[in-house]
């Protein structure tokens, strides 16, 4: 498996280790519900290391972009993030991914570590050849500091204010001796910010945020129950190579007036939707599991694709995919739970709706 700069850090603080995406990543340090509940009141960090950023700069690469990705490009500012897909042919999922306009003629994609090898080939085999394409990855770490206090952790820790930063914007920033790029997008729903930095910096970042009384270490464990709280969908559970993302998204994030790839088949899926994605609340803290179907009247409608106890509302939630017409609210569903059926209730996403990531 492949390590992060920060892989030796982690085996100093005791995390518990486990393969993400073909990379060795800390799942928890204190437990899962602590960090969580540190997350949504304090502030954590998190390795995000394993990340995989592109750069796609030239005349041509804001019409290739245009070409590749579900969401418009060229209205795109600079300094603004977008979130969009990447599709193949067949309208699937090859990667869900976030779009910085670092200027008039220069992009930077962020991309899942497990897809980004695929996400690679994919985009340079796509593009004009005067669009320049470069892996920034090896040379770029990534640092998440996400919670309510995350403001204030990093300016007591650069010793400066941060620059004023709207939701899904970023600036090129300077701290401690390192040029940076600081955004504010975040996967928690709480205020956050995510810092690029030269990953021959990126130890000491991680040491010297970790002194502060408010900012402990998170795993991907607590960052799963936080983005599920949310409702955000993950890639290889909610999305996949093998369906569109109109029954995940609901239509956002795709603008049908431009062109694009695998365009035909989200038309197709928009006008006779066959499955939705949809949100179940469980009156217990009994959670499902990825995979585990779903009834109604003794008829098989769906399955699982993300569950777990939900920290902050005391009760079990999942994400599911079921057939559409089973897919409005208030409706009750039966999930089978290792041998055993559960009755939940069909909700509105987010599960959490006081995070305070739009704030600050």
């Amino acid at each position: 498996m492949k390590k992060t700069p920060l892989h030796g850090q982690h085996i100093e603080l005791g995390a518990r280790m486990g393969e993400f995406g073909g990379w060795d990543m800390p799942i928890q340090y204190a437990g899962i519900l602590q960090e969580h509940h540190h997350t949504r009141t304090k502030a954590s960090i998190f390795d995000i290391c394993h990340m995989g950023e592109f750069e796609l700069s030239g005349s041509t690469a804001s019409n290739d972009l245009e070409r590749l990705l579900t969401c418009n490009i060229t209205s795109i500012a600079i300094g603004q993030v977008r979130y969009g897909f990447m599709l193949n042919d067949e309208g699937g999922v090859i990667d869900d991914l976030t779009c910085y306009r670092l200027d008039t003629d220069r992009y930077m994609l962020v991309v899942n570590a497990g897809t980004a090898g695929v996400d690679a080939k994919w985009i340079q085999s796509h593009v004009s050849a005067e669009t320049q394409f470069t892996d920034l990855s090896p040379s770029m770490a990534k640092l998440d500091v996400q919670g309510p206090e995350s403001r204030n952790v990093l300016e007591d820790v650069f010793g400066c204010p941060l620059p004023e930063l709207g939701y899904f914007r970023f600036k090129e920033f300077q701290a401690m001796d390192a040029s940076c790029i600081l955004s504010r997008t975040g996967y928690t729903g709480e205020l956050g910010y995510e810092i690029y930095l030269p990953t021959k910096a990126v130890s000491r970042f991680w040491d010297k945020l970790l002194e502060h009384d408010l900012c402990e270490p998170s795993g991907l464990g607590a960052r799963d129950t936080l983005r599920l709280e949310m409702g955000y969908p993950l890639y290889g559970q909610e999305l996949s190579a093998a369906r569109t993302p109109v029954a995940t998204s609901r239509g956002a994030f795709i603008d049908l007036k431009k062109e694009f790839v695998g365009k035909a088949h989200i038309q197709s899926d928009i006008d006779d939707p066959s499955v939705q994605l949809i949100g179940l609340v469980f009156n217990s803290k009994r959670a499902a599991r990825e995979h585990d179907k779903i009834y109604f009247d003794g008829i098989k409608i769906g399955e699982v694709t993300s569950g777990s106890l939900a920290p902050s509302l005391g009760v079990a939630v999942a994400m599911a995919f079921v057939e559409f017409e089973f897919s409005e609210l208030g409706r009750e569903l039966q999930v089978e739970i290792r041998g055993k059926q559960f009755p939940a209730t069909v909700v509105k996403l987010p599960f959490y709706a006081n995070g305070t990531a739009r704030g600050g």
